[in-house]
């Protein structure tokens, strides 16, 4: 028995997609991990499936794999490529395509560009939501690792997000960093950890550290929580142009109760089939 898969990436984040329309699957977490090994599988960080919808008022329902084999909330890449897939596959003719994750609901934009937009609906700023323990909502908040005090910013995306403002993303910590605060008891569910460096109220450079996953070259999720710590802040307008390692995203956030917008691309790369 095989399965019909397509390796896809946004900005380098990159992904094995399974139709689970028209073909049955069924992915343990050994197999997940096996298929996101760069030697022994496919190679990726992240496998998405296509399901039939689950929510009222959705066309779709999107699951997130990490490559660890844990199940995730929320990818904005992930969100990209997962309307590019649904057109390319004639899954859907629509330019606007509503569909449900774990996180809730959300609205994928075809651009004539070939561009991707995503309402990733408004950020999730309440500490027991987010989930991080905190006893109030606060724009930054002191962190405690090895005897070191960071300064964090916390907000869900649909997923957890720590950012850390730094003087130069090419010699952030992320490699050090990175895996402990993902595993801080401070975040229940684990976290993505993003490291912003601010150009210009309008520009920042960005690495994230994805939890279940590693360094990834771009997150889109990442991209947006960073855009609104750093509004929060009061550093960034309210769109701005995040540089990640594989490219540049556009992101739009008016305010508290307001959606935060992204726009970026989506590429098919190749197609195939694999043993179960």
């Amino acid at each position: 028995m095989s399965l019909r898969f397509t390796k896809m990436h946004g900005l380098g984040n990159d992904f094995v997609v399974f139709d689970a329309i028209r073909q049955h699957v069924d992915l343990d977490p050994a197999t997940i991990r096996r298929l996101a090994d760069r030697r022994f599988g496919i190679g990726c960080d992240q496998i998405l499936l296509v399901e039939p919808p689950r929510l009222a008022g959705t066309d779709f329902h999107y699951r997130i794999f990490n490559a660890d084999g844990s199940e995730v909330e929320q990818c904005g890449n992930g969100a990209r490529c997962f309307a590019r897939f649904v057109r390319d596959q004639g899954l859907s003719d629509r330019d606007e395509i509503p569909v449900g994750t774990a996180a809730g609901a959300i609205r994928l934009y075809l651009e004539p560009d070939g561009q991707v937009r995503v309402d990733m609906g408004p950020p999730e700023l309440t500490p027991a939501r987010i989930p991080f323990q905190a006893d109030t909502s606060s724009p930054t908040y002191d962190l405690e690792i090895d005897g070191e005090t960071l300064t964090i910013g916390a907000v869900s995306m649909g997923n957890p997000h720590a950012v850390l403002l730094v003087e130069d993303v090419e010699t952030a910590p992320v490699a050090r960093l990175g895996p402990l605060i993902e595993s801080h008891p401070r975040f229940p569910r684990r976290v993505n950890v993003g490291f912003m460096q601010i150009l210009t109220p309008g520009h920042i450079r960005l690495r994230v550290h994805e939890r279940g996953a590693g360094e990834t070259l771009a997150c889109g999720t990442g991209a947006c929580a960073a855009v609104v710590s750093g509004r929060l802040r009061g550093l960034l307008d309210a769109r701005a142009r995040v540089s990640l390692p594989g490219g540049d995203l556009m992101i739009e956030w008016r305010g508290p109760s307001e959606t935060v917008w992204m726009t970026g691309p989506a590429e098919t790369v190749f197609q195939g089939e694999i043993d179960r």
